[in-house]
């Protein structure tokens, strides 16, 4: 009995663990992005967060309805998603439509509340912000669309992640994409510093 248990106190220990282990792991990494976003401001520089890591902070972006803000992290791939939203076009100081993607259970999952008109704010690495609205929200089969950045107008910023947001398929081929337009500051947006 006493055997019987000591594996049920194991077993549920190690699912508190993995239960936690993400969120922590998130808030853990969201602060060393801070630092690295600091860093990459003050200096001008690609701060990497930890020694290994093979992405840095390239922007922040914010959506200040909510009191959300994510340090987005250089590319798509693995290593920058698991940490914050990462961007898939050239660096936020470039011109062009900016494309950010990221997950839809983690960071992105505050896309599911995001309405047209809502206001987004992009800060580059020069400090400067960009204003943005929101002007529009589809959903997207990537097995037969895809997204056109060169055909996007340069004044857009494009936020991309996975549908639908309660799905429990990793692997779906559906994006849900956020399309803003460059332009006129929030109410309450603080001045460019």
């Amino acid at each position: 009995m006493k055997v019987m248990l000591a594996i049920v106190f194991m077993v549920s220990g190690a699912v508190v663990v993995a239960g936690v282990w993400i969120p922590a792991k998130a808030l853990l990494a969201q602060e060393l992005l801070e630092r690295a976003w600091a860093e990459s401001q003050a200096r001008r520089v690609d701060a990497r967060p930890w020694p290994w890591a093979d992405t840095w902070p390239v922007a922040q972006l914010a959506l200040p309805d909510s009191g959300l803000s994510w340090i987005v992290l250089n590319g798509v791939h693995g290593e920058s998603l698991a940490f914050g939203p990462g961007q898939a076009t050239p660096a936020a100081d470039d011109r062009g439509p900016v494309m950010i993607a990221g997950h839809r259970d983690t960071h992105f999952r505050a896309l599911e509340t995001v309405e047209t008109g809502t206001p987004i704010r992009l800060q580059q690495r020069n400090g400067q912000w960009r204003d943005y609205r929101v002007v529009d929200i589809r959903v997207v089969d990537s097995r037969h669309e895809f997204i056109d950045l060169a055909r996007t107008p340069p004044d857009r910023l494009l936020l991309v992640t996975c549908y639908p947001f309660d799905s429990l398929n990793s692997n779906g081929p559906l994006r849900y994409v956020v399309e803003a337009r460059r332009g006129q500051p929030h109410p309450g947006a603080l001045a460019d510093t």
